[in-house]
């Protein structure tokens, strides 16, 4: 179990460090958010492109953020049920929710977000709007976004059995 247990922790390591990131996108969009308004309001400018990319670093923030949500146990939850529970019942429903229906969910999310990378990417693709951004680094948040949490979900699902089995 320790290889597993260390396994995790670095699983947790990589999920830090893509939040992170995460933070930093979301400070880095109120800010050129706030920049572009004003620029807008006293100079009667506006770019296509920075409000674009205000939408792509919110990407970032949503897609690279989720697995940490869930890491940190801060993610939705309807605890009407689940919290009458005790902690191994609450275990074994974390470690079913996240075999049956995480994991197979982020599998299936990474497997029809990757060709639509991989097409922008490939195509060069870019806004169709004046000034606007190519696209693929936004798609490229999709499968990067759902493989953090496929793999935080395999450290919370080694987490669960290890603390069942101790």
């Amino acid at each position: 179990m320790k290889p597993l247990i260390a396994l995790a922790e670095k699983i947790d390591w990589v999920t830090d460090q893509f939040a992170t990131i995460a933070k930093w996108a979301v400070l880095l969009s109120c800010v050129i958010s706030a920049g572009n308004a004003a620029v807008r309001y006293l100079a009667d400018r506006s770019s296509n492109g920075l409000l674009e990319i205000q939408w792509y670093l919110f990407g970032a923030c949503v897609m690279l953020g989720a697995a940490q949500v869930m890491r940190v146990n801060e993610h939705v939850r309807v605890d009407v049920i689940y919290g009458r529970f005790n902690g191994r019942t609450q275990a074994l429903i974390d470690l079913v929710g996240l075999v049956l229906f995480l994991v197979p969910t982020m599998v299936v999310m990474i497997y029809f977000s990757w060709p639509l990378f991989l097409k922008m990417y490939q195509s060069g693709e870019m806004s169709s709007n004046a000034g606007g951004l190519i696209r693929w680094p936004a798609m490229l948040m999709l499968p990067l976004g759902f493989a953090l949490v496929l793999i935080q979900g395999i450290s919370e699902s080694i987490k669960r059995v290890a603390w069942l089995t101790h």
